[in-house]
């Protein structure tokens, strides 16, 4: 018995020794709260693997930019992509990290997720303030047996600087030129109608609060909250629930060479089965690093994500980045992130 109880005593001694030895560390990142569902599950993994923590803020993709250009924190995560000026401009490191999808959500009684359809047109009508109320021909005529109300459409959309609210301007601009003309598109643009809430978070609890009301919020958000999301017409005329597969479908033929720091918008793309508002998500990292120690734990971080978390993304319904572009990522980590000295932080 006192050998065994010695024994456990031991091994209890040299994990302890391990962990000591291991000098856990933590690591911040703010940004875009579209991906944050999937950040934060990766976050706890990893930490249980390897005893580092990673601290990620929801704070939007423009807080995300301004903080890490201030170079305040590790990372910045950000679902609108830098230009290449803007990337040269701050010597910074742009990569996606996972994809998922933006997704209309409605509070209507009676309507179930999936139920209610629309089409792009009819979306930027109804967020421009041409379409007001739920029984307009224009939403009855596209959903013929189900009911809806007589009532007043209540318009939600972001008040901060928004990457998903990028998403959903730059979708609505390819499928409306009123929409284009009128608004454009941005992290924050002048909303001809609505309310904002302040994040994925604050849209998707302002739809559940509100009757008769539309926002957007990413999937997983949508799921969380026990909304009831819409299908979308796409651009070969389907329409399309939103889904995993459906996300992947829309970023099967992404050409991420396309555009500087691989900085590709999935928004109507081509594809029976694509979802419209299909988006990668970004990290942003100074390429010359102050702290290589903290940056080498963000580059360990996002790497132990694209080997292990894939199962997590899918349960969350995001979708992995292929081995062949979580592979291209790694060699810009080596070739482009350097310490003060000049030398590689990834090798």
């Amino acid at each position: 018995m006192f050998k065994r109880v010695f024994k456990q005593i031991s091994v209890g001694v040299a994990l302890a020794a391990v962990a000591v030895g291991a000098q856990a560390a933590t690591v911040t990142g703010a940004g875009a709260s579209f991906p944050y569902p999937i950040y934060a599950k990766w976050a706890s993994d990893f930490r249980a693997a390897s005893g580092n923590a990673v601290n990620y803020q929801s704070i939007g993709s423009g807080g995300g930019q301004q903080q890490i250009i201030a170079n305040t924190v590790d990372f910045g995560a950000s679902d609108d992509p830098l230009n290449a000026q803007k990337l040269s401009e701050n010597n910074l490191l742009q990569f996606p990290a996972v994809i998922g999808g933006a997704v209309p959500v409605v509070n209507i009684q009676g309507v179930q997720p999936g139920q209610l359809r629309l089409t792009g047109a009819v979306l930027a009508d109804i967020y421009l303030g041409k379409v007001k109320r739920w029984n307009d021909p224009a939403i009855a005529g596209l959903n013929s047996g189900v009911t809806l109300p007589d009532a007043d459409i209540v318009v939600v959309h972001r008040s901060d600087g928004s990457g998903t609210t990028f998403l959903w301007t730059n979708y609505l601009s390819k499928v409306s030129a009123d929409w284009k003309t009128q608004v454009g598109e941005g992290k924050a643009v002048k909303w001809p109608t609505g309310q904002g809430g302040k994040g994925n978070e604050g849209v998707a609890a302002y739809v559940g609060q509100l009757a008769n009301s539309i926002g957007y919020v990413e999937y997983a958000y949508a799921k969380q909250n026990n909304l009831s999301w819409t299908q979308l017409q796409n651009r070969e005329g389907q329409y399309v629930q939103p889904s995993s597969e459906a996300f992947a479908a829309a970023a099967a033929n992404a050409d991420w060479n396309s555009a500087p720091g691989m900085g590709v918008v999935l928004t109507d793309e081509p594809g029976a089965a694509s979802w419209p508002v299909t988006a990668a998500t970004f990290i942003l990292m100074q390429k010359v690093q102050q702290r290589p120690e903290q940056g080498k734990i963000v580059l360990e971080f996002f790497d132990w994500a694209f080997k292990n978390g894939g199962e997590a993304a899918n349960s969350l319904d995001y979708v992995p980045l292929p081995q062949a572009v979580t592979d291209q990522i790694r060699a810009l980590w080596a070739s482009e992130l350097k310490d003060s000295n000049g030398q590689a932080i990834w090798k």
